[in-house]
């Protein structure tokens, strides 16, 4: 928890990072669009059309959020998208990023060398630094804020295809970023040391 208490570093940001599956769905029967008081209706059944892993990112300290959706979570994706925050987005010219992440086993720095030539990885590699959440402790992760905030405001209804999905979160993310909110975050390591007592050493 003390890297949420650093100051901010515009040359080191912290970027907190989590997955969210994502079932894609379809309608068996249109739905029937609103009228004057009346709200869209919508049949329950609803066709599986498979499934997607979204990847989030923010940056609480400035009120940055994004998201990917890809087909699904590997070491390869990943990778890819460790890569375009690095080389892409406009952290491309800092020197380090401090990432928040769970322990999921695709999270380390092997899965830049399964998806890039050895000299390339490296140069990513040396420009990142992980800290891990406590195992089962992965609600600590400021990017499940992200993630409740994007369910609630875009995904939380049935899209159908990823190419759909992706264009909704691309447009919730840039009205969102608009509206620059930083996430205040009070839960210090003084307080995960009560809270989460079993999880540190007795001595």
């Amino acid at each position: 928890m003390d890297i949420y208490a650093l100051e901010y570093d515009e040359d080191c940001p912290v970027i907190c990072l989590d997955e969210k599956p994502y079932q894609l769905l379809g309608e068996v029967r249109e739905p029937i669009l609103m009228k004057m008081g009346q709200p869209v209706r919508v049949d329950y059944e609803y066709e599986r059309l498979g499934t997607a892993s979204i990847f989030v990112m923010c940056e609480p300290l400035k009120g940055w959020h994004h998201a990917h959706a890809r087909q699904r979570r590997t070491s390869l994706d990943f990778a890819h998208e460790i890569d375009w925050l690095l080389t892409q987005s406009h952290y491309r010219n800092v020197s380090k990023i401090r990432i928040v992440l769970d322990n999921l086993n695709t999270h380390n720095i092997a899965s830049l060398y399964k998806a890039f030539p050895a000299s390339y990885a490296r140069a990513l590699a040396r420009r990142i630094e992980f800290h891990y959440t406590p195992k089962h402790g992965s609600w600590l992760n400021i990017a499940e804020i992200s993630i409740s905030i994007l369910v609630k405001q875009c995904i939380g209804r049935r899209i159908n295809c990823i190419q759909l999905l992706n264009a909704e979160i691309a447009s919730w993310e840039d009205n969102y970023n608009a509206l620059v909110k930083p996430i205040k975050w009070h839960f210090k390591t003084s307080d995960a040391r009560i809270k989460l007592s079993r999880l540190y050493p007795c001595v």
